[in-house]
């Protein structure tokens, strides 16, 4: 039988600006990738959603990033790899400690926005934020994009990769993602969200923009919890893998 985790981005709303439905979403996906205040969230925030995923059993993992709350992480930070080594011990730590609190703790590590996009190549950053999982937790798994230095930096480094695909957005020809500055980055049909999601299970397949058929494995599939119809997606998605026999379980 096949098997796959679902993720999501959840735990971004800031004060009295609300981002996203956490509870919907962590009623259909299996691990949690929560911010750690830097790109998004705050701590009351970040604390009733480590609660309310801990209360449903579903993973909960450090969604790392760059110090840009304005930008919400999706901008390019020329940061000195000792210093993103820092802010990421200091983003698991902070998650990890709220966690802990509600009967959980963080389970692995995933980098956000313009940070997991930078590491796909940028070999400085990617060991920075190896660096700081190694020094934090060895025993963490971290998410990246399949072909990434990063994965291949965490992996000389002994870490456990954990390879992702994403629901809800459309790849180059090269595997990479479609920057979210151009048309038709972000998709919003949950049906063909689902379609694309059984597809990549069980075929290992996923189509580029071009029209083109990439070849890739995931062990985890994203569905962003700030995307259009973000909540229909995810439950679009959990339907069509349950109806298939797909078991849904988390990856750690």
């Amino acid at each position: 039988m096949a098997s796959i985790d679902l993720n999501s981005d959840l735990g971004e709303s800031f004060g009295a600006w609300r981002l996203g439905d956490d509870e919907a979403m962590l009623d259909l996906v299996t691990s949690a990738n929560v911010a750690c205040g830097f790109h998004a969230g705050d701590p009351t925030t970040l604390l009733n959603t480590c609660r309310a995923a801990s209360e449903r059993a579903v993973r909960i993992g450090a969604q790392v990033g760059y110090r840009d709350l304005a930008g919400f992480g999706r901008r390019f930070l020329d940061v000195a790899p000792a210093d993103l080594t820092a802010d990421v011990i200091y983003q698991i730590g902070a998650l990890d400690g709220l966690a802990q609190t509600v009967d959980s703790a963080v389970a692995y590590v995933k980098p956000h926005g313009a940070l997991y996009n930078t590491i796909v190549h940028h070999r400085d950053q990617a060991r920075a934020v190896v660096a700081a999982v190694v020094a934090y937790d060895p025993t963490l798994p971290v998410l990246g994009l399949p072909g990434s230095v990063f994965l291949a930096e965490a992996e000389a480094a002994g870490l456990r990769t954990v390879a992702e695909a994403f629901a809800d957005r459309t790849y180059t020809p090269a595997g990479e993602l479609v920057p979210r500055t151009e048309p038709g980055a972000v998709l919003s049909d949950p049906g063909l969200v689902a379609d694309r999601v059984l597809r990549l299970v069980e075929r290992g397949e996923i189509e580029a923009v071009d029209g083109s058929v990439l070849h890739t494995r995931a062990d985890s599939v994203c569905v962003h919890g700030d995307s259009p119809a973000a909540v229909a997606m995810a439950a679009a998605v959990r339907a069509r893998l349950d109806a298939s026999g797909v078991d849904m379980t988390p990856f750690v």
